[in-house]
């Protein structure tokens, strides 16, 4: 009560107190500098000047303070301050163990002073750090939004490009010379470059911002890998490879597709790629009961060693092997949509080699499609209008 009546009186309240580093009269300011405990016998020594000395004399006055022990506040970085205790005694009464509590929680108060100093900088990293990571994501998304866009503007004119060209070395209006034939069957290659690039682009961005629409379906992989190989079988025998697809009596899978005739295609136009002529390309299944794998094998150039986990990452082309090889180029994105896009459909994607030159084995898994699966589906398949349109397989 006493110091309370005290500090309603004192002409500048206690926490708006100065003493300059200057005041080197000031016991505080001494023991910080010498780093040492220091003892007086008058309150105003430590004060002043924030206080005249004639109200530091009468306060010692008024609480009976008859020594004054300061020690320095020292943390891991160095100095942080310094304290003082007053007590009743003078300094000879003061006992050895009394002197060891002060020190100590002089010392406590030097580790307390840190550690706020240290959450208060890391609030202020945080706070930083939380305006970088929301800058980050509005750069992201309108990285996402450019690439969307013009993936959709490049996309009209290279289509009417490649219409236009295919119709001029297929059903020209006048007699084409050779030359000009190769110069119209490069500019129909390059489109459909472009074009690959383009639909692969605009996958990767929808895949990344979680626009992919999965429809899941009961279907037959058999009748589908058919259809694929089908599809890819002007261009095998153009390099006279091999197209061998092994017959098997398969359950169902549950899968969209769509997605999952993207994957194949991805996976057996790259063995296209990387197959050389006189080659030879299989399609073969196993399942356990449980999920069916689709195993695309080749006898190309093969996948290094190192290069093995490289293959699944976006723009994972690779400098010594697989992708190195192809005449056709790629963007290195086909590996990383089939990888998501199986991921999606809750199955999972692997690479084997034996090493450059011996081939290489892709296998993805699809969960079949058993009444339980296809049971627990339909909660993904009734949503009320409005929900999120991902349609996500049910996990086994």
């Amino acid at each position: 009560p006493e110091i309370e009546e005290i500090l309603k009186k004192v002409p500048t309240p206690f926490n708006q107190q100065v003493i300059p580093w200057s005041a080197t009269e000031n016991i505080m300011v001494a023991a910080v500098k010498q780093n040492t405990s220091l003892v007086t016998y008058h309150l105003s020594d430590l004060s002043y000047p924030a206080l005249s000395r004639e109200v530091g004399d009468s306060i010692q006055k008024r609480l009976n303070v008859k020594a004054n022990v300061v020690y320095p506040i020292s943390g891991s970085s160095g100095i942080l301050g310094a304290i003082f205790f007053s007590t009743s005694k003078t300094e000879k009464e003061i006992f050895p163990f009394e002197r060891e509590i002060m020190q100590g929680f002089a010392q406590e108060v030097g580790i307390a002073i840190e550690n706020a100093i240290l959450y208060r900088e890391l609030q202020k990293k945080t706070g930083e750090l939380a305006n970088a990571n929301e800058k980050l994501k509005q750069l992201d998304k309108l990285k996402d939004d450019f690439v969307s866009v013009a993936s959709h503007e490049l996309r009209t004119p290279m289509t009417a490009i490649r219409s236009y060209s295919w119709m001029a070395l297929n059903k020209p209006d006048i007699k084409l010379s050779e030359k000009m034939k190769k110069y119209l069957s490069r500019v129909l290659i390059s489109t459909e470059r472009l074009i690959n690039l383009v639909n692969d682009m605009l996958n990767v961005s929808r895949i990344e911002a979680g626009r992919i629409e999965i429809r899941p379906q009961i279907f037959d992989i058999g009748v589908l890998v058919d259809d694929v190989m089908a599809e890819v079988t002007p261009k095998a025998n153009e390099k006279m490879v091999q197209l061998e697809v092994g017959k098997v009596q398969l359950p169902k899978i549950f899968a969209d597709p769509d997605k999952v005739h993207q994957v194949l295609l991805n996976l057996i136009g790259n063995s296209l790629k990387f197959t050389p002529t006189d080659g030879l390309i299989k399609v073969n299944f196993f399942s356990d009961g449980k999920v069916i794998e689709i195993k695309v094998s080749d006898n190309g150039v093969g996948i290094s060693k190192e290069d093995l986990s490289r293959l699944f990452q976006k723009f994972g082309r690779l400098d010594n092997s697989y992708v190195a090889a192809a005449t056709s180029g790629g963007t290195g994105l086909g590996l990383y949509i089939s990888k998501s896009l199986v991921e999606l459909m809750h199955g999972t994607i692997k690479a084997s080699s034996e090493g450059v030159g011996k081939g290489a084995t892709f296998t993805f898994s699809l969960p079949i499609a058993t009444p339980e699966i296809v049971a627990q589906s339909e909660k993904y398949t009734k949503r009320p209008v409005g929900e999120a349109k991902v349609l996500e397989p049910v996990a086994i």
